[in-house]
């Protein structure tokens, strides 16, 4: 079903790799709820609600397009929810904000199944695909320095190392030399082994502990929050929500593309320019965006984690299914996952090892052409610095047609490059981003 054979790798490899993945973006079952209560959502609907979307979009992924892709809620689109939609927005209910997210979501599956998406990906030039994947493992990497405290806030210089004595700078730099060892060693299951054993150590130095036990049923205080689309178009056109429903599906819409190209690259599931079974790949996310504003959780989109099961060798679907199982067992185990991924320095040395792996990209651009460089420098160089995958591309599609007009070469760029370039330098000047 998987073509294990095909993709050269086999169950024992798959599992490994769908368990790497689920361990280090399992986190978002506990930031997301955290943030989305601020906006005065029930903690455990959007837990629960966060693990219905992620369950539907990474079976999808699995069973309909065969790649190793997890799906789950965005971080930044659920800030955007809390503090943007609901925060600023005068009289506006999480109701009413879900029925934006879930007629964003319904919008996104009609474009999932036209041709457009897949044109899409097929028109981003080549030097910004290299762009992108270079870009969004110096993203995760940085993510990963700057949870442990490795990397922290600084009032002149934004950013500074931070204070390597602390617990969890010392258990992140303990976890990442021993991963990195294990790696270099060509240790199968290098990035699981090495968390495993971070993971005994932060119990073992008081870190980790599970004062809350380890079992908590699942439960939906508010049953379904949004369910008529006639009703949801209709709060949208009530309180004027267009701005916030097209944020949604832009950022989104190139989120995940994004993250799409980049971890197939990494995988080497790309042929040539095109995606294959890219529909179905995309359908996943559209998909389970609208089912989980129906739930009660913000827009999901593809997880840059999942390199981390690709550099474990996750090769096909199997990878995600066993995500998708991964979470459906954590429904039932909130307080054992909220004190795991809790602990940010047991998962971040993947992150930082991943985001080495990813920057081999870096030296597939074609570095003599400064009309093909500068907007896939601009890529790489903005993600990590802006906190977000979506701007760093909005800024390299800006650029790119720009810097290709003004060297006389408009007419090597695809059309849609044109129109998604405008369309995203008005987000950028206009719209909250």
């Amino acid at each position: 079903m998987f073509k294990l054979n095909e993709h050269g790798t086999t169950v024992k490899t798959e599992l490994l790799a769908g368990l790497t993945t689920f361990l280090t973006m399992v986190y978002i079952v506990v930031v997301n709820p955290i943030i989305l209560s601020d906006a005065g959502v029930p903690f455990e609907q959007v837990f629960t609600a966060t693990i219905i979307a992620a369950v539907v979009g990474t079976l999808w992924m699995g069973l309909f397009a065969n790649y190793p892709i997890a799906i789950a809620p965005g971080m930044g689109m659920n800030a955007y929810f809390a503090y943007s939609v609901v925060g600023s927005h005068g009289g506006i209910t999480y109701e009413t904000a879900f029925a934006a997210v879930f007629i964003s979501g319904l919008l996104f599956v009609v474009l999932s199944l036209t041709p457009l998406r897949e044109k899409l990906i097929e028109a981003i030039p080549e030097n910004l695909k290299h762009g992108i994947s270079a870009g969004i493992g110096l993203f995760i990497a940085f993510i990963g320095l700057r949870l442990t405290g490795i990397i922290a806030a600084d009032p002149s210089n934004l950013v500074k190392l931070g204070d390597l004595t602390s617990p969890s700078a010392l258990l992140a730099l303990f976890g990442l030399a021993v991963t990195i060892i294990l790696m270099v060693r060509g240790i199968n299951g290098a990035l699981f082994i090495g968390m495993v054993i971070t993971g005994l150590v932060a119990l073992f130095t008081g870190q980790l502990s599970f004062k809350e036990g380890f079992i908590g049923m699942p439960s939906m205080p508010d049953g379904l929050v949004a369910l008529n689309p006639i009703t949801a178009l209709g709060d949208v056109v009530s309180y004027g929500l267009y701005a916030v429903v097209f944020s949604f599906l832009l950022v989104t819409l190139f989120d995940t593309t994004g993250t799409m190209v980049g971890v197939a690259q990494q995988a080497g599931l790309m042929k040539g320019n095109k995606m294959p079974r890219a529909r179905q790949a995309l359908l996943a996310d559209s998909v389970a965006t609208s089912i989980g504003a129906m739930a009660g959780t913000s827009p999901t989109s593809a997880y840059i984690e999942s390199s981390t099961g690709v550099a474990a060798g996750g090769r096909t679907g199997l990878t995600s299914v066993t995500v998708a199982v991964l979470f459906i067992i954590a429904a039932f185990f909130g307080p054992l996952v909220s004190a795991v991924s809790g602990i940010s320095a047991i998962t971040a040395p993947s992150l930082i090892i991943v985001g080495c792996l990813m920057m081999q990209n870096a030296a597939k651009i074609n570095w003599n052409e400064l009309d093909e460089a500068f907007p896939a420098f601009l890529i790489i160089l903005t993600m990590p610095l802006t906190s977000s995958i979506a701007t760093g591309i909005a800024l390299g599609f800006v650029s790119y047609p720009l810097v290709k007009i003004a060297r006389g070469r408009y007419k090597e760029i695809h059309p849609l490059v044109y129109i998604f370039a405008v369309l995203f330098l008005y987000q950028l000047l206009f719209l909250p981003h």
